[in-house]
């Protein structure tokens, strides 16, 4: 069985409610997954919007989730370290954990949330951001899930 991510707040390739973007809230959705495999050590997820007007917009970056996890709750914390030992790296909004939809107005863009099942926890030393961890993670991604959202104004 391969591994499967999906949200109780929204649908794959369905609408991320409002509650979750720059217009409400922006906190977290909640996330569940399953068919992770034997072996993982822990998760990672990245997510992003790679419809932004500059190029690819990060808007989480949060790994060393442990093993045991099939889920994390709605509005994470947005602090770098939480208390599970989950680690949250910056986005470009340059903090630490969940930011959310908040494109210019116009046509929606795509938000992907990417689980990954790892086969180690990580050891990071440098400031984490999407490209220091996806280095980090090379060779050690035991499988992958992603789960896509659409957000517009």
């Amino acid at each position: 069985m391969a591994m499967e991510l999906g949200s109780p707040a929204f649908e794959n390739k369905g609408v991320i409610p409002k509650l979750f973007s720059c217009e409400g809230k922006d906190v977290s959705p909640a996330l569940e997954w399953r068919g992770a495999p034997v072996g993982a050590k822990s998760f990672a997820v990245i997510c992003d919007d790679p419809d932004a007007p500059m190029g690819t917009w990060v808007h989480w970056v949060i790994y060393n989730i442990p093993a045991g996890k099939q889920g994390m709750s709605e509005g994470v914390s947005r602090t770098a370290m939480l208390d599970d030992g989950s680690k949250q790296g910056f986005t470009d909004f340059q903090r630490p954990g969940y930011g959310g939809p908040c494109p210019p107005p116009g046509r929606p863009h795509r938000y992907f949330f990417k689980l990954y099942a790892l086969d180690t926890k990580l050891d990071i030393k440098a400031k984490v951001t999407k490209e220091v961890l996806l280095e980090a993670m090379e060779g050690h991604i035991l499988a992958e899930a992603v789960l896509v959202g659409t957000y517009q104004r």
